[in-house]
């Protein structure tokens, strides 16, 4: 590359652009580390928002960037990128080279998230201070409105949005979540910019004041009702989102960590719908909208809106967040816990005199996931209990919810895992458990009303089953619960700081960490506030260990108990089967009858081992959730005798309830959960033309094919002929029909659906089949004739008649036999 002081921005730029699809991505990173280490900011400020789209993609999916969830660490350019992009390395030194100047890259409104998306184009600013002092208000009008991001917001952004925006990435690629390269990068920038261990590193670069300079302030003839409402940061002493010059450099550094993880949690938790936006607003935000509202339609003339503009009134986002963006969430979780729990434990108290000395990274610890990650996960975790398909892969949301409902776990100690499991939960998290009430009690009543509409007899659905009831089983963990839930309860008189209803929500703009309640607040007050906050001030709390909860957990228990059954009667008899079928199964001795298979659960996967697991879970899951809720052993045993192992035969013989229509069968709704839970079943079985049917293990394939081609030459030729020997009522008649015309398969008197009804209502032509030579079994004992005819020197042609004359004597008798049995 040319030295820097002889090439243009313009051309630098351009020189980029064809490098960046002609040269591989080692040499392309190595002429970038030296064009950042070489030109100044002034000119590396051009090609910084083409360098972040390039990397991560544009923001409309059109461009796919490095494709970085599709780097595995075994590929080569794993490393390469991983490198470029690390916390330290040359990609963040752009970012602080740029940041000391306070450049402004602007992103536009239309890519944020539908709640803020339709927010903003209302005339409210969000709560979260990341959009304050933001916003740009171009000429055209709302749809065009844009935020303008310092360097270091512009790259978390579009780090953040790249894991939730569609791509058309090449067929045939596969995503693995836990290891591929923008799992590990997020892994690593939380562990850098949310340290368990020490202070954040300091930023390389900075400006001849020594800090990063703050907006200025809006003016107040901005149309924005919700502006001027939010302060830029209530906790002056620490940290606002732009330190200010005279701000203590640690208070400084903070700043980026709370950038990092408003831009995480707004990107990614930040989809929901308009009634559920609409109750998570803050009063002063829904004051300052009743008075924008009132304004406009007092005014004589009102400002048409922009055609497609969304209002809060239109709003709806279809959002469906992916297996992997939930992995992601859980990935932010995990470490959120690890690093509250990092605390000092002096700086634990919630006493002034603690909080006075706290640094601000401790302070920032202490109510980091309060103020940032609750209010937004619920919701988040809400909607995928009530949208998530009814299948396995709900284990996802699933761990993520219970990893933040069991924060102890991200402590830190070490503790053996033979006594963990009987390990009671400390005391001093009954606080947390009690300031995230709905988190234990409201999901755990949606995770029951999906768990009654699965397939228990999966084992993989059984398994999270368990994990919930293992999880909430914890020793003290339901005492924790209970007294939140008496707090809640408690009359309004006890509370004492308060003047009217309005309970405090996690976000009031300006810093997350500012909104912080005082020492005095009561228990009972914290509790009130969150359940308020989060469900809306006419909330009707349904207690976990109330008559109506209760009920619900009785039916699981039920649901649990008749799968159970299921599991344990198709686990012995694929022990059975397996029994049979040994060494003899190669040779067709076992059982041949493919239609004694049970198909009643999900996946065609399942074998006798995974119906014992999932017999032994779901055995542990009842005894949590007796444990759980204090359940009689006597009313849970008269619930078991009540179902009976004789009703588990009796449903193995009945089909599922179905009413009779014109052209069949009909499922009823019952029927539909009988058939899901494994309860009652279908019998299949095959049921068109023997000839046809499937090529068996124990049949040889070339022969099956030969011999029905022969069968269907003769069948052809003497069709009529055997048709007419068939149809004599005398003993050859009966000889020709025990010969030629075989029952078709499965033409017994169970109620079948109508195409195979039809089916069989067609009169059987007579016909040979000889396929049952082809059988590996009837081989073998063809083979043990030819030898013992050898052995008594019978030669094959005598032996061949012996064996024929044997095969039509047989015939004979069983003739003979039938006509006597008919007869008596």
């Amino acid at each position: 590359m040319a030295a820097p002081v002889l090439q243009q921005p313009s051309f630098l730029l351009a020189n980029l652009k064809v490098d960046s699809t002609t040269k591989p991505l080692l040499q392309r990173c190595q002429e970038l580390v030296k064009v950042i280490d070489e030109y100044p900011a002034k000119e590396l400020h051009l090609i910084f928002p083409w360098l972040v789209e390039t990397v991560f993609g544009s923001l409309d999916g059109v461009i796919v960037g490095w494709n970085l969830r599709f780097l595995q660490a075994r590929s080569n350019e794993y490393n390469i990128a991983m490198d470029f992009l690390d916390p330290s390395g040359p990609m963040m030194k752009l970012v602080y080279k740029l940041q000391a100047e306070d450049y402004k890259y602007e992103i536009p409104v239309s890519y944020l998230p539908g709640p803020v998306r339709a927010s903003i184009h209302e005339g409210v600013l969000p709560d979260c201070p990341l959009f304050h002092n933001k916003l740009q208000f171009p000429l055209s009008g709302l749809l065009s409105l844009s935020l303008a991001l310092n360097p270091f917001e512009f790259y978390m952004f579009n780090l953040a949005s790249s894991l939730i925006t569609p791509k058309n990435y090449p067929p045939g690629q596969l995503v693995s979540a836990s290891d591929n390269a923008y799992f590990v990068l997020v892994d690593s920038y939380l562990k850098y910019f949310l340290p368990t261990e020490g202070n954040v590193p300091p930023s390389p670069f900075s400006d001849s004041r020594g800090s990063v300079s703050a907006p200025a302030p809006r003016s107040p003839s901005v149309p924005f009702a919700g502006y001027g409402i939010h302060s830029t940061s209530l906790l002056k002493r620490h940290i606002s989102h732009q330190p200010c010059v005279n701000a203590d450099p640690a208070a400084q550094e903070i700043w980026r960590s709370e950038t990092l993880l408003q831009v995480f949690v707004e990107i990614w938790l930040h989809h929901y719908s308009l009634e559920m936006y609409q109750k998570l607003q803050s009063p002063q935000v829904k004051l300052a909208l009743l008075q924008y509202r009132l304004s406009m339609s007092s005014m004589p003339c009102q400002p048409l809106a922009p055609p497609g503009s969304g209002t809060l009134h239109t709003y709806q986002e279809p959002f469906s967040p992916t297996e992997e963006h939930v992995l992601v969430v859980r990935l932010l979780v995990k470490h959120l816990h690890a690093f509250s729990s990092s605390l000092k434990p002096e700086q634990v108290s919630s006493s002034p005199s603690a909080h006075s000395h706290a640094s601000p990274l401790e302070e920032f610890k202490r109510v980091v996931v309060q103020r940032f990650v609750q209010q937004k996960l619920y919701v988040f975790l809400q909607h995928c209990f009530g949208h998530w398909p009814l299948d396995a892969s709900f284990r996802a949301v699933l761990e993520t919810w219970l990893s933040y409902i069991q924060p102890w776990r991200y402590t830190g100690e070490k503790t053996n895992p033979l006594t963990d499991q009987n390990r009671s939960v400390p005391d001093k998290w009954a606080s947390f458990v009690q300031e995230n009430l709905l988190m234990y009690t409201k999901l755990f009543q949606g995770f029951l009303n999906r768990v009654i509409r699965t397939d228990l007899v999966n084992v993989k659905n059984a398994l999270m089953v368990f994990r919930v009831a293992k999880v909430f089983a914890q020793p003290n963990l339901t005492e924790m619960i209970q007294k939140g839930e008496q707090l809640f309860l408690e009359p309004e008189h006890v509370l004492h700081h308060r003047q009217h209803r309005v309970f405090l929500t996690p976000g009031h703009g300006g810093s997350f960490l500012s909104a912080r309640q005082p020492a005095g607040t009561d228990a009972v007050f914290r509790v009130k506030s969150h359940v308020y906050g989060l469900e809306g001030q006419d909330c009707q709390y349904k207690q976990m260990f109330g008559t109506e909860l209760r009920g619900a957990v009785l039916k699981l228990i039920q649901i649990i108990a008749q799968a159970r059954q299921t599991a344990k009667r198709i686990s012995d008899h694929s022990a059975e089967v397996a029994s049979n079928n040994s060494f003899m199964s190669w040779f067709g001795m076992g059982s041949s009858d493919l239609n004694n298979t049970f198909s009643g659960s999900e996946g065609g996967d399942e074998t006798g081992e995974c119906f014992k697991k999932t017999h032994e879970f779901l055995d542990r899951a009842l005894e949590n959730l007796c444990q759980i809720f204090r359940l009689n052993p006597g009313q849970l045993s008269q619930l078991m005798a009540n179902l009976g192992s004789g009703q588990d035969d009796i449903n193995s013989r009945q089909l599922p309830d179905c009413i009779q229509g014109e052209n069949g069968l009909i499922l009823t709704d019952l029927g539909r959960m009988q058939i899901i839970n494994g309860l009652r079943r279908f019998e299949i079985e095959y049921q068109g033309d023997p000839e046809l049917q499937p090529i068996r293990s124990y049949e040889n394939a070339v022969l099956v094919r030969l011999l029905f081609r022969i069968s269907s030459l003769v069948n052809d030729r003497f069709g009529n002929r055997m048709e007419a020997l068939c149809s004599r009522p005398d003993f050859l008649g009966r000889l020709g029909r025990h010969y030629l015309a075989g029952p078709v398969a499965g033409a017994s008197g169970r109620r079948k659906s109508p195409v195979t009804r039809r089916t069989l209502e067609r009169n059987p032509q007579p016909r040979l089949s000889i396929r049952t030579l082809a059988s590996y079994r009837t081989l073998l004992l063809l083979v043990m004739l030819y030898v013992m005819g050898a052995l008594l020197s019978v030669g094959p042609l005598s032996c061949t008649l012996l064996i024929l004359t044997g095969g039509v004597l047989y015939g004979v008798l069983l003739t003979l036999l039938g006509d006597k049995l008919k007869s008596h």
